[in-house]
């Protein structure tokens, strides 16, 4: 097939890093479907809830994003048939294909917790995990002076679930700067019993929860919220606890977009709705035109923004190896990261695969995952210019 026709559902970090490698590797039919026409590099939200950022560095319009060579349809995926190769759009158009990348990331369930959805519509609600939610929380934990705050972390599976942490360090160092710290009750509830699941990086993580003086409930979920009142639940099994707060900073339950698993491309027992890839080859189990990368992907590992570029790689390889009717070799190892900013200088950089093993970039630099200065340097400073500069366009 000398021309193939591919598509790549998704305009996120993951679609058009996927598109502009492939354009890159010589393949020159490439649409990809995307319905947002803002562009939003998702770390930075974290920086912005927290005020190290400005809400303007995070977004761009998705017109000025696509890659070069690369056709971007402005429409939204309502089903996919398999069998005849074809996407069908919610504006009732269709779409053929040979090669389907799905690059759909994950939705975020505000409705599953009720009354989130009005608590986040409330003056008193904020969260890092949508634009306009983070450039609210900015301001909100900016001025507050007194009261209490309660922070919330999403059960996995989730995009970078963990990411919910980084605010709650970043207004607690600026509190703690401003002197009104002491007069702010900071309480974080967490699903798991650890912060995050890695010794290494627990141990770092405690350590500046302690120092802030955060309360922790761990192995608890968020149950419901009743906005009116300032008033959440907190659970798990038959343990229940009921808080107050003057601000409520959340982070919903998510999963795969339906049509994932309404056309048949996740596997039936799964029921996040994942599509059923290869964990390592990233090739589907019962498609073999059919491929996916990011948050949308069952790849077996945490979430993250930064998992993408060793998923994109090997996709790529393994998608023309395939064109070139040979078997797909490449393999993703499931290594993932999260920055954690535990304050505003300073960064927990947690590398690792999919067995929970540390992974660092720098292979001798073993406790490269400490809390430095340098790391806040690669994510505030060089991060963000590599990715709109460099990974929008297959580049990196």
């Amino acid at each position: 097939m000398t021309n193939p026709r591919i598509v790549v559902v998704g305009g996120g970090n993951a679609g058009l890093s996927v598109a502009g490698r492939l354009h890159r590797a010589g393949l020159a039919d490439i649409t990809v479907i995307e319905p947002r026409t803002l562009h939003v590099f998702a770390p930075l939200q974290s920086h912005i809830a927290g005020g190290a950022a400005r809400a303007s560095e995070a977004a761009r319009p998705q017109a000025d994003v696509i890659p070069p060579g690369v056709r971007w349809l402005r429409d939204e995926v309502f089903t996919v048939d398999a069998e005849t190769r074809r996407v069908h759009l919610v504006s009732g158009g269709r779409v053929d294909y040979d090669q389907l990348v799905v690059c759909a990331g994950m939705r975020m369930a505000w409705e599953q917790v009720p009354g989130l959805t009005e608590a986040m519509a409330a003056d008193s609600g904020v969260s890092n995990y949508e634009y306009s939610l983070a450039a609210k929380a900015s301001v909100v934990l900016r001025d507050l002076r007194s009261g209490t705050v309660v922070f919330t972390q999403p059960s996995e599976p989730a995009s970078c679930g963990a990411a919910a942490q980084k605010p709650m360090y970043l207004a607690c160092d600026w509190w703690r700067a401003i002197g009104v710290r002491d007069d702010i009750r900071v309480v974080f509830v967490c699903p798991d019993p650890v912060p995050f699941g890695i010794p290494a990086i627990d141990r770092e993580l405690q350590r500046k929860l302690d120092e802030y003086g955060i309360e922790v409930r761990y192995s608890r979920d968020l149950r419901s919220v009743d906005a009116e009142t300032r008033t959440l639940t907190i659970g798990r099994g038959d343990a229940e606890e009921t808080l107050e707060y003057d601000v409520l900073h959340a982070v919903p339950p998510q999963r795969a977009p339906e049509w994932i698993a309404g056309s048949g491309l996740a596997a039936s027992d799964d029921p996040h709705g994942f599509v059923d890839v290869d964990p390592e080859t990233l090739q589907h189990v019962r498609h073999p035109e059919i491929w996916a990368v990011g948050d949308a992907a069952a790849v077996a590992t945490r979430r993250s923004g930064g998992a993408i570029r060793q998923q994109a790689k090997a996709l790529v390889k393994n998608l023309r190896a395939v064109l070139g009717g040979r078997a797909p070799t490449q393999k993703y190892n499931g290594y993932s990261v999260v920055p954690f900013t535990v304050s505003r200088g300073t960064v927990v950089f947690a590398e690792f695969d999919r067995w929970g093993r540390l992974q660092p970039t720098i292979p001798f630099w073993r406790s490269l995952y400490r809390e430095r200065y340098l790391s806040w340097i690669a994510d505030r400073r060089v991060l963000p210019w590599v990715y709109w500069h460099l990974i929008l366009r297959g580049r990196a």
